[in-house]
């Protein structure tokens, strides 16, 4: 008969719930009236909260904080779900605040859910199935995204955003409170709410605090007006935006994320 593994300095909460199967690190602390599902698997040092429940396959890192009511490795909201075993991967050193909901992945879309490291996702915030989200990203409180979402490092989505399913956020993208998005953010851009949301500039600020200095910012910025305010095609802007990245790693990344995606960009 399985039985749950459990590190002699985890603390376990006396109405807390750890089924067969179950695997916890070192340090682990669950709080009050969670549970922890068969096949989860749970790292050192992470602390749960009272009412999280966390359901398996899910691989949760090390130092990772839920603070209550979280509800982590649900069932994909996918009607083609149909049982098949799919996970939630979860990185290191994240927090998760009241609320927080996230979904494993689809057979059909990958199988996993991945959240990286050192990610902040506030009250209400929701991941849904075949996600992947990068590392030092905030999502501030009842921020959204569905189904095969991707995001990429040190991305920030503001209170009530929403991202449409199958589209990609670049690293170092801002999305405005309330703003939602239906197409591809490439990297450094924010976006600000008009209906919905649309390309405002780079995100000079965020930029800076992570020290990019002001000849990195400035290709940023050519780059941006040969996207957003040229007037010529996608195609013609890729020429241009050629021309800028000989000279300039971010605008070659940026390049990169317009050349690879199979959405329509945010314009």
């Amino acid at each position: 008969m399985s039985v749950a593994s459990i590190h002699p300095s985890a603390s376990i909460h006396a109405s807390a719930v750890v089924e067969p199967g179950a695997k916890l690190g070192a340090g682990v602390q669950v709080g009050a009236l969670c549970y922890i599902g068969a096949e989860v698997e749970v790292s050192d040092n992470t602390v749960f909260g009272p009412h999280c429940s966390v359901h398996g396959p899910t691989r949760i890192g090390r130092d990772n904080r839920f603070i209550g009511h979280c509800a982590i490795g649900g069932e994909p909201q996918d009607k083609k779900y149909a049982g098949e075993r799919v996970e939630l991967v979860i990185g290191d050193r994240n927090l998760f605040r009241e609320f927080t909901t996230i979904n494993r992945g689809t057979g059909s879309g990958g199988g996993i859910t991945r959240i990286g490291d050192d990610n902040w996702f506030l009250a209400y915030t929701h991941v849904a199935h075949d996600c992947v989200v990068g590392n030092q990203c905030v999502f501030s409180n009842n921020a959204t995204l569905a189904g095969h979402v991707s995001v990429g490092d040190h991305v920030i989505l503001s209170g009530f955003a929403g991202i449409h399913q199958f589209c990609r956020i670049g690293a170092h993208a801002f999305i405005g409170m309330g703003a939602l998005v239906n197409g591809d953010v490439p990297p450094f851009v924010m976006v600000a709410q008009d209906g919905y949301g649309r390309p405002r500039g780079i995100n000079s600020e965020g930029l800076k605090r992570r020290g990019f200095d002001a000849e990195r910012i400035g290709a940023i910025k050519r780059a941006y007006r040969a996207l957003y305010m040229s007037g010529g095609s996608l195609e013609e802007t890729r020429g241009k935006l050629a021309e800028l990245a000989d000279g300039s790693a971010d605008v070659r990344a940026l390049l990169d994320f317009i050349d690879s995606g199979d959405r329509p960009l945010l314009r």
